[in-house]
């Protein structure tokens, strides 16, 4: 019996993890871009994995009409640079700063197939293949580095992701422009997850009592036989 405790108190901390993971889902349901996380299930023990994986199903649309909004459909992400560093992300909030370069809501670089890109009007136009037109200039191509695997990704925050891989892979979708892509979380889905999860730790607390209950008992009647 001396294992019960501890084995019942694993499923409790594994309920908080998971509740963790789902609040985090909650908190960004309105964040451009956003990928759900998602806790696998270990057939063996019947616990949650800890590691959390990223659901990359696309979400919702939303027109804004801004020539520099981009959403993305299918499996790529977009590529910035963030302190010398290639990040991926899915916010396509962009926009031109001081130095006429194209730049994330956090002012990181977009980069396209030649690296940092820089416009000069403000007519722009980005194809579905990301191409990129600036007034009558072909400037250069937006580089998607398409992401198959969400194991390949590993969330930094703020809406970024590192990447382990080969990004040379042939990024099969397409860009929209004038659009941004809302996060793929979905409430309804969220609501079920976290009704399932409560009744899951409020069991998980009951077996808690009924065992600390039992312990006491024998405690109690401990010589009751001598």
């Amino acid at each position: 019996m001396s294992n019960i405790i501890p084995g019942i108190a694993r499923y409790l901390s594994n309920d908080v993890d998971a509740l963790d993971v789902l609040s985090q889902n909650v908190a960004n349901m309105r964040t451009a871009g956003y990928r759900a996380e998602r806790l696998a299930t270990d057939f063996k023990t019947g616990l949650l994995e800890n590691t959390p994986t990223l659901d990359l199903a696309d979400g919702s649309l939303s027109t804004t009409g801004h020539p520099l909004d981009l959403a993305i459909r299918g499996t790529g992400f977009f590529a910035v640079d963030v302190n010398g560093q290639t990040m991926l992300t899915r916010n396509g909030q962009f926009h031109i700063d001081a130095d006429q370069q194209l730049v994330d809501s956090a002012g990181n670089p977009v980069l396209g197939q030649s690296g940092p890109i820089t416009l000069n009007h403000a007519n722009v136009h980005i194809d579905a293949s990301g191409a990129i037109t600036d007034g009558s200039d072909n400037v250069d191509t937006l580089r998607i580095v398409n992401v198959d695997k969400a194991s390949a990704l590993r969330d930094m925050g703020d809406g970024l992701y590192s990447f382990k891989g080969n990004d040379s892979g042939q990024f099969i979708g397409r860009i929209q422009q004038g659009a941004l892509e809302q996060s793929n979380v979905d409430p309804g889905e969220e609501m079920v997850r976290l009704m399932a999860l409560s009744r899951h730790a409020q069991s998980v607390q009951r077996a808690i009592q009924a065992y600390d209950a039992t312990l006491q008992e024998g405690i109690n009647h401990i010589g009751d036989n001598s």
